[in-house]
């Protein structure tokens, strides 16, 4: 990866006058990241990542390390300390925080801080350079350019980075992307299992299912029955004149009574209350 930055480049942003759910309160690179300890933690959300070198951090008795790749997420308050490994340790850092900030990373499943990884070339990996190099070139006096970074980000870290050595749910989204295009064509096909989705990835039943969970939080036959009520909902408005076991065909459902009740479970009304809202 390389660097437009060579000096050291601290800014410390302007609190916005104006509401807005996410702001900066710093951004920058440290060419040589000097040790720091933090007993009482940090009073912002804090990001920090390796841009070349080597660095670790403790964190809760724990000790990991920072890599080229790698980067970490403090929460607010969490005593840690870091150091450089070897001779140098390069690094870009955020500190951010906002009302929303907590329950957007609640919605996320980021709830502690994290180590993450990601693969080289992401958008992830880009990220801070890239607020930084917009922060350097405009002023932004409302703050809501800089909370459209921080949302970006943050959506990125969870859609790109790697915890635990757990694949990213970019990459699942990819590895699964041929299957959900094959249900994408044959929703409407009553017969259509898990034995079939298994095998158009070549995978067990099991794996498939784990994948899902960590992709979209539920299993793939709940994928294919959301699916199947979304092309419900999509014949409902075209076709306004089909009788409602008409739709429920077409949707893939076996008949109208199971239609009816699915479609009042996830929509919270019947098909024909939907039909004509």
């Amino acid at each position: 990866m390389r660097h437009m930055f060579g000096a050291k480049t601290h800014l410390l942003m302007t609190m916005p006058e104006q509401f807005v759910p996410f702001y900066i309160e710093s951004i920058g690179f440290n060419p040589v990241q000097e040790t720091v300890i933090r007993q009482d933690g940090y009073s912002c959300y804090h990001w920090l990542q390796t841009a070349s070198g080597e660095g670790e951090i403790i964190l809760g008795g724990r000790k990991f390390t920072l890599p080229p790749h790698h980067g970490i997420l403090l929460m607010p308050y969490a005593a840690h300390r870091y150091r450089k490994i070897g001779d140098r340790w390069s690094t870009y850092y955020l500190t951010f925080d906002g009302t929303k900030v907590t329950p957007f990373l609640s919605i996320l499943g980021i709830l502690c801080s994290t180590v993450y990884d990601w693969s080289a070339g992401t958008e992830l990996e880009k990220a801070v350079e890239q607020m930084l190099e917009d922060a350097l070139l405009t002023q932004d006096l409302t703050g809501l350019d800089n909370s459209v970074g921080i949302y970006r980000f943050l959506v990125n870290l969870k859609k790109q980075g790697r915890t635990n050595r757990t694949p990213s749910i970019q990459s699942l989204v990819e590895r699964l992307t041929p299957l959900l295009k094959y249900l994408d064509t044959e929703y409407h096909n009553p017969d259509l299992g898990m034995t079939d989705m298994a095998d158009r990835v070549q995978i067990s039943q099991r794996h498939l299912n784990s994948l899902f969970k960590q992709a979209f939080g539920n299993t793939p036959y709940q994928y294919l029955i959301k699916l199947r009520i979304r092309k419900a909902k999509e014949l409902l408005a075209n076709r306004r004149s089909s009788p409602i076991h008409h739709i429920a065909e077409m949707a893939g459902f076996r008949d109208s009574s199971h239609f009816i009740a699915t479609f009042r479970k996830l929509e919270r009304q019947t098909p024909e209350q939907y039909r004509t809202t």
